[in-house]
């Protein structure tokens, strides 16, 4: 990110989005007892056999990793609530609500949890196709800076992924806008339009005649 002028500087990687995403909280249940965890990021616990608790994702999946717990799926993971979503996008130009980084959290989720996700197929299907009909969406509304002059793109309820993959060619895009508009708005430095020196000359055509 050494070069602000570069659009690609503000974009993050793959690996980038799914390390924020770890701080997201999800619902574990404990299969063992342990006293609360004092972190940086806030106290979590004390941790129960069979008593849901909250953690952060991160946490969830290194207990996950030791066998001492199950996730619980957040409710927007269920076949019916994507279902929803989907049917949604699809009737309208509007993005749907979904958390910021739900394609992160489904994808750690789908490594490291997928005994854990009721109906995981379908539960993956629905999400791929949500994100098509996103990113359709994305590609229509990126119609509209190529055909007018554009200082400005709204695109509301994007998710982490999606924001990060629009916003190197949204950036280029108006950057290059900004520039034409600049460069036909402020004649070069010394420069006459054509029709004024049209006139000119004209003018001491007339003048060099009455001579």
């Amino acid at each position: 990110m050494a070069n602000q002028s570069d659009p690609n500087a503000f974009a993050f990687s793959a690996a980038e989005l799914e390390f924020l995403a770890e701080d997201e909280v999800v619902e574990i249940v404990p299969n063992m007892r342990m006293e609360p965890l004092n972190l940086i990021s806030g106290d979590f616990g004390p941790f129960r056999p069979q008593i849901a608790a909250q953690v952060p994702l991160w946490l969830a999946v290194a207990l996950k990793k030791r066998g001492k717990c199950t996730i619980r799926p957040p409710e927007w993971m269920s076949v019916e609530k994507l279902t929803q979503v989907l049917e949604a996008e699809r009737d309208t130009e509007k993005f749907q609500l979904l958390p910021f980084h739900y394609v992160e959290i489904s994808r750690l989720l789908f490594d490291h949890a997928r005994e854990d996700i009721p109906d995981i197929y379908m539960v993956r299907s629905l999400i791929e196709d949500i994100k098509d009909v996103r990113f359709h969406k994305i590609g229509t509304g990126l119609e509209i800076i190529s055909k007018e002059v554009t200082y400005a793109l709204r695109l509301k309820n994007l998710s982490a992924m999606e924001a990060n993959i629009v916003r190197p060619f949204v950036t280029k895009a108006l950057q290059t806008f900004h520039k034409l508009n600049t460069s036909e708005a402020i004649p070069e430095s010394g420069s006459v339009p054509s029709r004024q020196r049209q006139a000119v000359n004209q003018r001491d055509k007339r003048v060099l005649k009455g001579r």
